[in-house]
């Protein structure tokens, strides 16, 4: 993932005038774009937008890959609509 990241995530990015170009002279894998700007951000939206719609923990797990969904949990358990709300409604 990481080289797909550098070598055709953020060369596109920088293309598309998302993230800055490569500083002239600057190594094939040194961007100055924050790791926020990485493809990481795009799983970790698919993976919030999903749980706020109501998608199932497990569900969501497994397609990120977690070998748990106690991994998931603690990752977007402030994304999920139900995290929070006790018994009692509060």
């Amino acid at each position: 993932m990481n080289a797909w990241n550098t070598y055709t995530w953020k060369p596109a990015s920088a293309k598309a005038g998302i993230i800055p170009a490569r500083a002239k002279g600057a190594k094939d894998w040194r961007w100055e774009a924050a790791p926020k700007d990485g493809f990481h951000v795009l799983r970790h939206t698919y993976a919030s937008l999903m749980l706020e719609a109501g998608e199932s923990l497990v569900t969501v797990a497994r397609r990120l890959g977690h070998s748990s969904p106690a991994i998931t949990l603690g990752y977007y358990a402030h994304f999920m609509p139900e995290a929070g709300s006790g018994a009692d409604g509060h």
